[in-house]
């Protein structure tokens, strides 16, 4: 189920086939079903924060593609009425369930040599049904085996259609702040 799994993913976010994915698989696929993405929408009146502990990625280091889905409902608030308000009134999770990132790291490391590195990657970034080109910075940390990527980067309410009521306008930030952290290990059949 597992291997299904990242073959669909890895194939639909990338638009490659399966059979690419096989063979590349064998060597040089990093994978996660556990990644942490957190996002605060925090103002002065209200403090607005949720967290995602199931973001998967994929990174194919053979070719340097990159590939991020979540799940749009496992990000938990510690309100539960936030995270009611969150799905239904602004996310709208029903109609955009999951939010994607696909590209390409831009100037890869040595993935064979153990490091930090500075990270950015460039590609696709969908959410709430909107895709928009973005580079994002961040961290590249090469180690025993794994490969862990962190990132911090905002997010414009506005650019991908997301709208919040004007009775609410000032207890929610419009430009999102968001912190990714996930840690790859080899991807195995």
């Amino acid at each position: 189920m597992k291997t299904y799994f990242f073959r669909m993913v890895f194939a639909t976010l990338l638009g490659i086939t399966l059979h690419s994915v096989q063979v590349s698989a064998q060597g040089g696929m990093f994978a996660t079903t556990a990644g942490s993405t957190r996002f605060s929408a925090s103002t002065p009146l209200e403090n607005i924060e949720a967290e995602n502990k199931k973001s998967q990625a994929i990174l194919n280091t053979a070719n340097n593609e990159i590939a991020i889905r979540m799940n749009m409902r496992d990000f938990v608030f510690p309100n539960k009425l936030m995270q009611e308000h969150f799905n239904e009134n602004y996310i709208e999770s029903v109609k955009y369930p999951t939010a994607t990132f696909s590209g390409k790291v831009d100037k890869a490391p040595d993935y064979t040599k153990d490091g930090q590195y500075d990270l950015s990657a460039t590609g696709k970034f969908t959410v709430h049904g909107v895709t928009k080109e973005r580079t994002i910075n961040g961290k590249m940390k090469i180690e025993g085996g794994k490969i862990s990527i962190t990132s911090d980067f905002n997010v414009a309410l506005v650019d991908h259609n997301i709208e919040v009521p004007s009775v609410v306008f000032v207890k929610i930030a419009q430009v999102i702040s968001v912190k990714a952290n996930y840690v790859l290990t080899p991807y195995k059949k």
